[in-house]
Order: structure tokens, then sequence, then C-alpha cells
């Protein structure tokens, strides 16, 4: 039986890549079947605010975990309001490394992801509001405790409360004192939390 040769992509020539650099092209390569084509529209597309539909299309799709990378580097260089609502999506999505890749891209858009917060913190599922959190550990807004502290005083679920609890022993102040004794109260039968709760206070008391 004659072995079929596997078929290896090939590196894009330098001369080759500024062949049909406009906006257009570079967006019809993102459906390229060489992935180092792919890559470089990922990257070049960077210059084109109106390629954020095609780059979040392209990424919810992807399988090439390097063109993927450059497709979240893209996005979140141009941070717009499609690119922000594309991340959000991959949050949804059923692949583990593509939610972790896009909480990631998040965390570095701090002015853009911040007014959708508190959409996201009271999403109808749980598991956007416990990334939502931990987009939270790197944002660096001035209204993380505060967003922290609704969700402990309201949120019904268990493990996004525990989420929150313990960025909040990170993060809090005094102001969450009395919504952690709250929390301690409501829980009183679940050991994580009374003992998330009293790390937290013991880190502000210290603090």
């Amino acid at each position: 039986m004659a072995f079929i040769k596997a078929q290896i992509a090939q590196p894009v020539a330098e001369d080759e890549r500024k062949q049909s650099r406009d906006c257009a092209s570079l967006m019809a390569e993102l459906e390229n079947g060489n992935p180092a084509v792919r890559r470089w529209a990922a990257r070049d597309l960077t210059d084109c605010p109106a390629a954020s539909a095609a780059l979040v299309n392209r990424l919810q799709r992807e399988e090439d975990v390097s063109v993927r990378e450059i497709i979240l580097t893209t996005l979140t260089s141009l941070g717009d309001e499609v690119a922000v609502a594309g991340l959000v999506d991959c949050l949804r999505s059923e692949s583990a490394a593509l939610r972790n890749e896009a909480i990631e891209a998040m965390k570095q858009l701090p002015d853009e992801v911040a007014p959708i917060m508190r959409g996201l913190l009271t999403d109808a599922d749980p598991d956007v509001r416990i990334f939502a959190v931990n987009i939270l550990e790197s944002l660096r807004h001035p209204d993380v405790e505060s967003w922290l502290i609704s969700v402990i005083d309201s949120d019904p679920q268990l493990n996004v409360c525990a989420t929150a609890v313990d960025l909040l022993g990170e993060v809090g102040s005094s102001a969450a004192r009395e919504p952690l004794l709250r929390l301690k109260a409501r829980y009183a039968d679940e050991p994580y939390i009374q003992f998330a709760t009293d790390v937290a206070l013991k880190r502000i008391i210290e603090g």
C-alpha cells in the first residue's frame, strides 16, 4: 500500500504576504487553509477597525492555538464593542481553552469591559458570573470591590459567592466587612464559605 505524504502548512513568504493587504483581502485570508496565512492576516488586521466581526467569527471556529492567540491579540488591540461582545460570547463556548483565552483577553480591556461588567455579574448563567468574577481579578477598576459586594449580597449560587469571597479577601476594605458577615450567616452550614469569609475578614482587619 502506498503511503500518502501528509501535507504540511507552508510558511508564508514575505513577498507573498505583501500582496493584497487591503482589509477585505485580509479578512478573506482568515478562511485560508494554511494556518500561517491566517496568522499573518489576523496580525495585519490590527489596522482594520471594521475587522472585529470577521475575527470573532474565525475565533469561534479556529482550532490552531497559535492563530487563536494572534486573533485575540488583535481583538484586544481593536477593543471595540464588537470585539468585546465577541469575547463575551466565547465565555459561553463549550471549549474550556477558548473560554480561558477570552477571560485573559478581557482582563486586558478594563475600560471597555467595565460598562458591561454589571450585566455579566447578573447573567442568567452562573458559569458566566464566575468567569466575570475571574476577570475582575486583574481589571484594576475602582468599582471592583462594590461589584464583589453586590455579588455576595445577592447572588443565589454558592459557587459564585465563593469565587467572589476569595477575591474580596484580596481587594476588600472595611466596606466589605458587614457584607461578609451577612454571607457567613447566610451559609452557616457551608464549611468553605465559613473558612473563606474568616480568611477575608482577617485580611481586612490586618490590612
